[in-house]
């Protein structure tokens, strides 16, 4: 049975684009198929960790310009499971009716179709305000709080945590971002930490497995997708 997680930043810049392609990459290395799907709207994320044009996009599915299937891109080819990416890249025109009620309500689907095709789907999110935004965080399994270990994520997590609550769904996690010296200096309760990584890549640093931080994302990525996805250091592999 396919597990759906969305990860939801607190704030802005939170880095869930980041932990969502890790996420992805850590799950696909060990095996395992995955899809992740982008509500990020604004920043649009996603696209740079796809090569070439990308027609059609997620926008144009739920503007029911095209097909779900179609608007999957498959991505970093050398991991052993299969890892594909729902992207978004338009102009703001097709974006505003992609954020309209009756659009948004699809992205739902989107992940219901997803959840039949792959063995887990990941959701970047943004803080939630726009209508897509709901509809990833009601539509999903889990919902896994992102902030960074500053202060404004410290602040704003309140305020995130009862959005959530007024949508009826709570949170299942914190994930504490871009900690330094592995122990959260604002964050204290968070339930997983994610070290400071190199921000911007094109290719996931958990592609690769031959580093610390990949090594944390294999724990924080076992325990919110319930699977033993471990680095074998023996080997600078995955298991899982």
């Amino acid at each position: 049975m396919s597990t759906t997680v969305a990860f939801v930043g607190v704030t802005g810049g939170a880095g869930t684009t980041r932990v969502s392609v890790e996420a992805g990459a850590t799950l696909a290395r060990a095996g395992h198929s995955v899809a992740v799907l982008d509500a990020a709207f604004a920043t649009q994320g996603l696209a740079t960790h796809v090569e070439g044009r990308i027609d059609p996009d997620l926008t144009r599915v739920l503007t029911d310009e095209a097909a779900f299937g179609d608007a999957l891109v498959d991505v970093w080819p050398d991991l052993d499971g299969r890892a594909a990416i729902a992207p978004v890249h338009a102009p703001f025109e097709r974006v505003a009716r992609a954020k309209a009620p009756d659009a948004a309500r699809q992205f739902e689907t989107c992940v219901d179709h997803a959840a039949r095709q792959f063995d887990h789907v990941v959701v970047d999110v943004p803080p939630v305000a726009d209508n897509q935004s709901v509809a990833a965080v009601t539509g999903v399994d889990r919902r896994v709080l992102v902030a960074p270990d500053a202060r404004r994520g410290a602040d704003l997590l309140p305020r995130m945590r009862g959005r959530l609550v007024d949508l009826g769904s709570e949170s299942d996690a914190l994930v504490a971002n871009r900690v330094a010296d592995g122990t959260p200096t604002h964050l204290p309760e968070a339930d997983h930490v994610v070290p400071t990584g190199e921000d911007g890549v094109v290719t996931p640093t958990c592609v690769a497995p031959d580093s610390e931080f990949a090594a944390t994302m294999a724990d924080v990525t076992s325990a919110l997708f319930d699977r033993d996805v471990e680095v074998d250091r023996s080997s600078d592999g995955f298991f899982g």
